[in-house]
């Protein structure tokens, strides 16, 4: 489960709530990663009362802000028996580099092969695919400089994701993303929405908000490879996707649809 940041906490909460029901609701059991967070206590503790307040069973707040403690073996048992694993927002870069390789790494992985949810929102967000957005201007034509990536922990694979999408005006970035290796799908997601990702590579969007999915698959022209780091790019034929609530998309056929609740 993929957040576009900034979800509603005080009202129906659906995006949050969607996710508890996703982790088993009162029979789940929640474990909330804040390493992305330079505030970890205080962000922890309000998903965790959260979570509760939507009926989660006893959500437990997991620490995990150096690389010893990313191998620590109680941190490793916490996620292991985990229904729902959540990212919380914050800098992307420290999920990475804290987490990756680590033994809590293997075992979010172990977790979602098992069944759990994986769910991040903003910064927890980005960190879901094999190579992630870190910076990028927001508010200004497509080019090569606007736009800085990095490795991301590749739980879903051929996409590149952004987030605070609509908000933050980053459809620029995301096309400069798509332009540079035009085989992966670039997904934006607006605040307060999100998208759930079945293991078939099938997703739903649920939120107040929309999903922008751009394919560049069938590009014709792009100057990226022979353009100046502040030369505006050209890119032609780019086929665009806007999904609200009750659409969704196929990630192998590239095909939008209506989703429909089986």
């Amino acid at each position: 489960m993929i957040i576009g940041g900034n979800e509603d906490k005080t009202g129906q909460c659906r995006v949050l709530r969607e996710f508890v029901h996703l982790a088993g609701g009162r029979e789940s059991r929640i474990a909330i990663i804040t390493t992305a967070t330079e505030q970890p206590r205080l962000v922890g503790e309000e998903y965790r009362r959260l979570f509760q307040e939507l009926d989660a069973d006893l959500p437990r707040v997991l620490l995990i802000d150096d690389r010893q403690s990313a191998n620590d073996r109680q941190q490793v048992l916490s996620l292991e028996t985990a229904t729902g694993i959540f990212f919380t927002g914050g800098d992307q870069l420290r999920i990475t580099s804290i987490l990756g390789g680590s033994q809590v790494d293997a075992a979010v992985r172990r977790s979602l092969t098992m069944g759990a949810v994986v769910a991040g929102t903003s910064a927890g967000a980005s960190v879901m695919s094999e190579t992630m957005i870190v910076g990028g201007h927001s508010n200004d034509s497509p080019k090569k400089s606007s736009l800085s990536m990095a490795h991301g922990m590749g739980f879903l694979g051929e996409v590149v994701i952004d987030q605070h999408f609509a908000q933050r005006g980053r459809i620029n970035r995301l096309l400069s993303a798509v332009a540079q290796n035009p085989h992966i799908l670039g997904i934006g997601i607006d605040e307060d929405t999100a998208i759930v990702v079945a293991p078939g590579g099938k997703f739903r969007v649920i939120g107040s908000q929309t999903v922008t999915v751009i394919d560049g698959k069938n590009i014709v022209h792009s100057n990226i490879s022979e353009s100046t780091q502040s030369e505006p790019l050209a890119i032609t034929n780019v086929i665009l996707h806007i999904l609200p609530d009750g659409f969704g998309f196929d990630l192998k056929r590239r095909h939008p649809h209506i989703y429909q609740e089986h």
